[in-house]
């Protein structure tokens, strides 16, 4: 997003130049110029950044009887072997995700892993399935696993979430994803009636200089992506076009019986 509006207003700028319209041309041009660097040099980076990450604990301060902690997929990838690995933004959920499950078996409760992602991105393996592999080394025995593997995107996350979560009964649940990502998810949650504490597996800063970077246009556009998604979740209920929301009745996902 940062980019493609960088470039619209500069060759728009440059051809009102090149048409000799030296006064709007010149507005143009110093606008995307002031675009790129209030992103890439930090500014904005770190306003987007800092509001979407804010309010989210790296740990869970209180355990219930029954818990299940969920861990958000962030992609994966095939090396150069062939191997299906999780992808760099995945890792610091997933240490994250196995680090809660050793925190809440200490405390002598039930604890669950839910893996959820399916294959968005189509290398013919779920992200669920890929995940539990490295969770599995990491300690994470795969009788305390529940793989979610159909969903393609955050909403369909939370969707196909709430069966298995009100099958297993929890009384508290816990969202794991990245900071930047998780005010998105917490609203998608919700809107399944799904009450869940976040905590965050990784979070990002911009990286203040006098010349623009790739890093910061980078995370400003991973920024602006949330922001898009929350904004489309307003209007598609507006609209209708989200299936109906669940009411949250309760802390956990349990039918009343």
């Amino acid at each position: 997003m940062i980019l493609p509006l960088f470039l619209l207003l500069l060759v728009v700028g440059l051809l009102l130049l090149w048409r000799r319209r030296r006064r709007s041309g010149t507005v143009l041009t110093v606008l995307a110029l002031a675009w790129l660097g209030f992103a890439g040099c930090g500014p904005l980076t770190g306003m987007l950044l800092g509001n979407l990450q804010s309010g989210f604990a790296p740990d869970v301060a209180h355990w219930g009887q029954r818990n299940a902690i969920i861990l958000l997929g962030a992609g994966t990838v095939r090396t150069g072997s062939g191997a299906i690995e999780p992808s760099l933004y995945a890792n610091g959920r997933i240490l994250e995700t196995a680090q809660l499950y050793r925190s809440c078996k200490a405390t002598g409760a039930e604890c669950k892993v839910e893996v959820s992602g399916g294959d968005a991105m189509k290398l013919k393996k779920a992200e669920a399935d890929v995940y539990a592999l490295t969770l599995d080394r990491l300690g994470v025995p795969r009788q305390d696993m529940i793989l979610e593997s159909r969903s393609m995107n955050t909403f369909q996350n939370a969707q196909f979430s709430r069966p298995l979560l009100a099958a297993y009964g929890a009384d508290k649940v816990v969202l794991v994803s990245s900071a930047v990502h998780l005010k998105r998810s917490v609203l998608y949650f919700s809107h399944f009636g799904i009450r869940a504490e976040p905590v965050r597996g990784d979070y990002v800063t911009a990286r203040y200089d006098w010349l623009p970077s790739s890093e910061n246009i980078f995370f400003a556009d991973f920024a602006l992506h949330e922001y898009v998604g929350v904004a489309r979740y307003h209007l598609y209920n507006a609209l209708g076009w989200n299936v109906p929301k669940v009411p949250e009745d309760s802390p956990t996902v349990q039918t009343p019986t």
